[in-house]
């Protein structure tokens, strides 16, 4: 046990680059969502003067003329809307297929109020984001995924107030990720933003687990942020009887450990804990459960006791309205179809997913792999995409460190091999096991094939606590009738998670089992992939490609893929094609096992 206290202390050193509020949900906040006025600025006009030097003078001050001779050559005022949340590309026609900097204004009104700090918090902005406030710059963050935010207690004024925020989704080629990916680049401000009011010394963070090593300990660290002048801090889970006062391990850091007899979290009793921190002057509510994750060999064990993940892979698309998925509706759809399908698991590819998914996963019973964008061809020598990598991994397990219901972080897709690759991403695992080391780290890696064996190789591997394994036999190599003759090898005694296998089929398109793109093509797929699959000891796990389709521009076939990657098992329009029913017959039946 105190050597858990001291790895979960020690993760507080790896401290997040935009000093993110955690909970953001559960504080006092004033939407900001609604309608904004944008405007497209593909020559960045609004940012760069004419020798492309940042102005001092650019659109973000919301300027106008004096005078009738004044020139001023925007107006925020007579310009279009777009909802936020929202990306722009669902949102207007000539936007689509758009990638470049767009401008957003919402203008507000606010009293500010002795002895309370605000801050402005965005879910997310993808992918590249400039926030002013009154004119003048709040911050900068980079990363289309992740959540942040800025202080601007000293730039708001009682009345009208405006924010500005320069939003840019240009693909980079040292970015995470990278120029070329598999999914549609929606740009815009893609989740909530709110103001969020604190007082001047509050919880900005704090980490609540299980001790993995003791079921009947739960231990952690909260930190504040002000001048705290040592408060006094507690802790209450009231249904344990819980309360008890933190110590104070070093400045704004509080620690504690507690017995406790708790009901352990899992999907078939995803029990959730009212968990209250306390200090003078804040109050922060969360809903937690308490459960352990751990391997032991080939097998992944859940509360000690063995488990299989029957998972499916999902993109961040809303299957209500098209688009990015940034609503509790539209996470309510997407996991339910994943429940009916019979799982236990999902996959959140290929980026850290909005909040209301992992919330609701918690409530419904839904284990999680979660993953930062670090996918194909990264540049893996240039040391600002380490960095940038870095800090989304950083991010995304700061918002989402005390979700039971995430057991896995991956920090990688489909990387081609090479010393550069394996010293890169070996960082970024020792960089998620220091900031938690109470959940499993993965990737999803790729496999070597020779005379119909498949070997799980791949040097990574060495460092990962479970394999993730992509592999499309019968799609992208081999035919169906191939499936069966292949078996598996392993190098590692650690658990094999399928992390994608599938194939794409057109909704309502029938044929014969040869013919691709039929739904008879893609059911015989996955019938024959889970025969050959349940053959394999030490796979413990599946996610298959995908349980809705979504956009890339990579699939531009006509009248059958037209911009939509087809791998789904349930069509754009919400219709379950035949695979579906052939997958949830095999989950029903491991079930049972």
């Amino acid at each position: 046990m105190k050597n858990f206290i001291l790895s979960i202390l020690f993760c507080t050193s790896f401290l997040y680059s935009q000093d993110q509020i955690n909970n953001v949900l559960n504080r006092k906040i004033i939407s900001l969502n609604g309608d904004w006025s944008i405007i497209v600025d593909p020559y960045e006009n609004g940012f760069y003067n004419y020798r492309y030097e940042e102005s001092k003078w650019g659109y973000f001050k919301n300027a106008k003329p004096k005078s009738k001779s004044d020139l001023v050559e925007y107006d925020f005022d007579k310009s279009d809307l777009l909802k936020v949340p929202g990306d722009w590309n669902t949102q207007r026609q000539d936007l689509f297929f758009y990638e470049g900097t767009v401008w957003y204004k919402k203008s507000f009104s606010y009293k500010p109020k002795s002895g309370v700090r605000t801050f402005i918090h965005f879910g997310a902005v993808n992918y590249d984001a400039y926030v002013y406030v009154n004119g003048e710059k709040t911050g900068h963050h980079t990363g289309g995924f992740t959540p942040f935010n800025f202080e601007i207690t000293n730039l708001l004024k009682e009345g009208d107030n405006f924010i500005v925020v320069k939003a840019d989704n240009k693909r980079l080629r040292d970015g995470v990720p990278t120029l070329n990916t598999d999914w549609w680049n929606y740009g815009g401000i893609t989740r909530d933003v709110n103001i969020v009011e604190v007082p001047e010394v509050f919880i900005q963070d704090y980490f609540v687990q299980l001790d993995p090593n003791n079921n009947n300990v739960i231990s952690g660290w909260l930190k504040l942020n002000g001048d705290s002048n040592e408060q006094t801090v507690k802790l209450k889970i009231p249904e344990l009887n819980i309360e008890t006062i933190p110590v104070r391990t070093e400045e704004n850091f509080y620690s504690f450990s507690i017995n406790a007899e708790v009901n352990l979290w899992s999907p078939e009793s995803p029990k959730l804990y009212d968990v209250i921190l306390e200090t003078e002057t804040d109050t922060v509510k969360d809903q937690m459960g308490f459960r352990t994750i751990k391997t032991e060999g080939t097998n992944i064990l859940l509360n000690g006791t063995q488990v299989f993940l029957r998972g499916i892979s999902i993109h961040e698309e809303s299957p209500i309205r098209g688009g990015r998925a940034n609503s509790i509706e539209d996470a309510e759809k997407i996991l339910n179809s994943a429940k009916e399908l019979g799982c236990n698991f999902v996959r959140l590819a290929h980026y850290p997913h909005n909040e209301y998914m992992t919330r609701l996963a918690d409530k419904m019973g839904i284990m999680v792999w979660s993953e930062i964008p670090v996918y194909w061809t990264i540049l893996w020598e240039n040391k600002n995409t380490y960095k940038l990598a870095e800090q989304q991994l950083a991010e995304m397990i700061c918002r989402d460190k005390n979700r039971a219901s995430v057991i896995i972080w991956s920090v990688a897709n489909e990387t081609p091999r090479s010393e550069k690759r394996l010293d890169f991403l070996t960082s970024l695992i020792a960089k998620a096991k220091k900031n938690d080391p109470t959940r499993l780290v993965s990737a999803a890696t790729e496999l070597t094939y020779k005379d119909k064996v498949i070997t799980v190789d791949d040097p990574l591997s060495e460092y990962l606590d479970v394999i993730g394994a992509n592999e499309y036999l019968g799609w992208y190599s081999y035919s169906i009738k191939d499936i069966k003759d292949f078996t598996w090898e392993t190098k590692f005694n650690k658990p094999l998670i399928i992390s994608e296998f599938g194939g794409g089929a057109k909704f309502g398109l029938h044929g014969d089992e040869d013919t691709r793109w039929t739904e008879e093509y893609q059911d015989a797929i996955y019938r024959e992939q889970v025969k050959m699959l349940s053959k394999i000891s030490f796979m413990k796990g599946m996610c298959p490609w995908i349980l809705y389709d979504f956009r890339s521009p990579r699939r531009p076939l006509p009248n059958i893929q037209d911009y939509f990657n087809r791998k789904g098992l349930i069509s754009n329009e919400g219709n379950k094609k035949k695979a579906f029913s052939t997958l949830q017959k095999f989950y029903k039946e491991k079930s049972m096992e």
